[in-house]
Formats: structure tokens, sequence, C-alpha cells
């Protein structure tokens, strides 16, 4: 099989690891006269769409969100991922304590496999340089991963304190030698990196997008009283404390951001949208 024209003067390859690439569309020919100018503006912004391209072989496998693929070539077919009862039941309680999906499908075989595009910004990530217990992520970033990348649920260690801050109970994990693509808010070259060494980190928000999986994850109070905190004005703070490494945005993304169409809602959005002339 041989793809032609995949990538041209208005889309391209912007980034590229193992067998996983990001096509961005630098200029989106596929626009009506309504929405044009809307279109060069938000491209200039580097508002762009994105989509995540992956070679399937006999060596790279992909396990990816359930609902994100657009199209595959070649022999590539998809298995549901689940190894009897036990491990669906296992997935299903995932879904419930996260906002990933239960049943994430494995692409084999030989081919291409392209996922839905996105208005977010993607993540490639090589899993190796994160260590042996690797990391985890903000709820709901999870895209696609190399089949070698396990995935599981961590608990926090301090749950009344989690609820308490409107903070999930669960994240997600990812450990082992791969390629994972991350669904973020902030482009990666925003991301502010801190690296800890037996140390610690709080954080007014959810602005940590990934961490090591072996930092201590809790939420706490900013000081050890609650009238201290009140009179400081500050109430409860993600801490970090260890040694590993922390990934967060500079900033809180603004509420166009989190509207920005993802790879889930991509095929509804698109069916509402005027890039037809509808």
């Amino acid at each position: 099989m041989r793809i032609e024209n995949l990538q041209n003067d208005n889309r391209k390859f912007i980034k590229s690891i193992g067998n996983f690439h990001v096509l961005e569309y630098i200029q989106d020919a596929s626009v009506s006269p309504m929405n044009a100018m809307n279109e060069y503006f938000m491209s200039k912004m580097n508002v762009r769409r994105r989509q995540v391209v992956i070679d399937i072989d006999k060596n790279h496998s992909a396990i990816i969100q359930a609902g994100a693929m657009q199209w595959m070539g070649g022999h590539v077919e998809a298995t549901s991922g689940v190894r009897g009862i036990g491990d669906l039941f296992g997935k299903a309680l995932k879904e419930a304590v996260t906002k990933e999906t239960a049943v994430k499908p494995e692409y084999v075989g030989e081919g291409c496999l392209v996922l839905e595009p996105t208005y977010k910004y993607i993540i490639l990530v090589d899993m190796a340089k994160w260590g042996a217990t690797g990391m985890t992520i903000e709820d709901g970033m999870f895209l696609a991963c190399d089949a070698n990348v396990k995935n599981k649920v961590v608990a926090r260690k301090n749950i009344s304190s989690a609820v308490l801050g409107g903070e999930g109970l669960f994240n997600l994990s990812l450990q082992g030698d791969g390629v994972a693509a991350l669904e973020s808010n902030v482009p990666e070259e925003e991301l502010i990196e801190v690296v800890l060494e037996n140390d610690e980190l709080k954080i007014d928000g959810n602005l940590a997008v990934c961490w090591s999986s072996n930092l201590d994850f809790t939420v706490e109070r900013t000081t050890k009283t609650l009238v201290g905190s009140a009179v400081s004005g500050e109430g409860l703070v993600n801490v970090y404390r260890g040694t590993g490494r922390v990934l967060m945005c500079p900033v809180a993304p603004t509420s166009s951001l989190f509207e920005a169409a993802n790879t889930m809602s991509a095929k509804a959005a698109a069916k509402n949208s005027n890039t037809f002339g509808k």
C-alpha cells in the first residue's frame, strides 16, 4: 500500500517518535466562505487541526481511545483488548473512576492508522524517559499508546482531601517501553518542567498535566489550620513529594480551549459545523 499526498504544503508532520507522528494542518483549505476568516486567524494563533498517524506492523500495535479512529489502510484489524470477564469488569471500573473509556481497542497487523482530528495540542511521549515507574496523567488526556505501554488506575493517598478539593479520586498511570500520545490544552513547548529531588511542589489548581508515578500526590490545605487558610486566601493545593518530574501549564487554560473539539467529539462537531456550507 502506498499513501500519497498525506503531507503537502498545507499539512505536515511536525513531530515523530518511533512509529507515532503528529500531522498538523498549517492551513486548512477545507472551509466554506462562511468560516474562512475564523479559520485563517485561528491558524495564525496556532489553533490548528492535528491528527495522530500511527504506523502498524508486526512489532508495533497500538491502543487508542475508543471512537478516536478516523481511517486505516493496509491489513490492520481492531481487537477489543478485553481478555475475559474479569478484565472487562476491571476496565469498566476504570471508566467509572476516570474520564477514560472502559474498552480501548487495540489495532494490530500491518498498515497505517489515522486518528480523528483535534484542535487540542498533541504531546508525544517517549515512555523510556520516564523510568521504570512511568508517568501519571490528568484525567481525559489519554489518546493513544504503543501496545507495550501498560495503563492502570492509581488512587490518591489522601481521598478525603481530594474530594474536598474537587479533584478526582483516581488517575491513569502509563508504564513501559514505547510511545504515548496525549491531548493537552497547552502546547508542549509552553509546559513548565519541575524536577524534584527529594523535594515538594505545591500547585493551586489543575495545572499539572503529568508527573512521575513514584511521586506522592495528595491534596492538602495551604496552612495547618482552617483559620490560616482563610487568612491567606488560599484553600487546598495539589502537593507532589519525592524525586521525579512534573509537567505543568504556566496558566490555566481559557474557556475556549476547554470547548475545543477533541477526538471524542470531532465527529459530532463536524456534523454541526458549516464547513460544507450547511
